[in-house]
């Protein structure tokens, strides 16, 4: 991808990803669904799911699979409110871009 992706567009694709599953996802998949939007390493991602759950926007609990237990994470009440800001200065943000790449005056 030519652009760079900053903390915060990282921040609101996790939490996008983590809350389609209501009983929450594991890092593994979360990887795989985020890279079906931009290409990112687990050692890019890992760091963004310690940062969103210290700042309780994900819950974190252990599943034994497999004889091995696995990591799942699950957004808070709090990771939906900010998942849902994020959102809305996505589409104001992305609105006006468009607008400039097709040639139109913001107003």
């Amino acid at each position: 991808m030519v652009f760079n992706t900053g903390a915060a567009l990282l921040d609101a694709i996790v939490l996008a990803v983590v809350s389609k599953e209501e009983d929450g996802t594991y890092g593994y998949k979360i990887t795989q669904d985020v890279r079906k939007a931009i290409e990112v390493s687990e050692s890019t991602l890992y760091p963004v799911l310690r940062r969103l759950q210290k700042d309780d926007c994900l819950e974190v609990y252990d599943v034994e699979c497999g004889g091995r237990n696995r990591r799942y994470y699950k957004i808070t009440d709090r990771g939906g409110v900010q998942l849902n800001l994020y959102k809305t200065e996505w589409e104001n943000y992305s609105s006006k871009i468009s607008l400039l790449f097709s040639g139109e005056e913001i107003i």
